[in-house]
């Protein structure tokens, strides 16, 4: 008596299923880059009470069990010095007030310098790190790279350079603990932000790049250099 198989085709119902996984993977990012973006527009008239970079030397700190103390204080623009802004900027982002979230002058010469072999050199710019700040922490990958590239762009938009500035200047991790330009001012020199003079906002501005390594003190070569800067772009 003959048999008859019959065969189960699995491949369109496998299809249907990584078509719909790949829409609510698609439909998520969207979600949160309209949740990071409205958040932008919130943050032109809102102060931030914590960033990502916040939590994550919290959540460090914890998982390692080593006490952690906070300071965070938020202050206007103008209750920063005029020197200590212009330190900042010298030291992260020269051309600042010229570019439009990316200085792509630096992108080049950073990926020049790669190209040859040589030291590799930042390029963010202060609308970067802020964004980086804000939102992912200090992690690295191509996708961070990528929702970061999207967010720069609206915060240029809506928030402004003085805005970007001041926000910048008050979360940025500035030592162990240590977040913002104020909080920085007071657990260096016991003085408030607006006080600070061209020596010492130099000194602050120079370990930025490596907040938790470097301290104002032993920054004499490069603090120099960033004063250096700012006589040449007028300040």
């Amino acid at each position: 008596m003959p048999t008859t198989s019959t065969t189960v085709v699995h491949a369109p119902g496998r299809k249907l299923s990584i078509r719909l996984a790949v829409r609510w993977i698609i439909l998520g990012v969207v979600s949160l880059w309209l949740l990071a973006a409205f958040s932008l527009i919130a943050l032109r008239w809102i102060d931030p009470p914590t960033t990502m970079i916040h939590m994550q030397r919290h959540v460090q700190a914890w998982i390692h069990n080593k006490p952690y103390r906070e300071r965070y204080t938020f202050v206007r623009i103008d209750q920063i010095s005029p020197d200590f802004q212009h330190a900042v900027i010298a030291a992260e982002d020269g051309r600042f007030y010229q570019h439009h979230g990316f200085d792509w002058h630096e992108i080049q010469i950073a990926a020049e310098d790669d190209l040859d072999g040589g030291r590799s050199r930042g390029a963010s710019t202060i609308t970067q790190q802020l964004v980086k700040n804000l939102f992912f922490g200090t992690g690295r990958s191509v996708l961070r790279k990528g929702a970061e590239f999207a967010l720069v762009p609206v915060a240029e938009l809506v928030l402004g350079k003085q805005r970007i500035l001041e926000l910048y200047m008050n979360i940025v991790e500035w030592g162990p603990g240590v977040y913002g330009a104020d909080a920085a001012s007071r657990a260096y020199y016991g003085t408030s932000a607006r006080n600070l003079g061209r020596e010492q906002s130099s000194r602050l501005a120079a370990i930025l790049p490596s907040p938790l390594r470097r301290r104002p003190e032993r920054m004499s070569r490069y603090s120099g250099l960033i004063l250096e800067r700012m006589r040449q772009m007028g300040w």
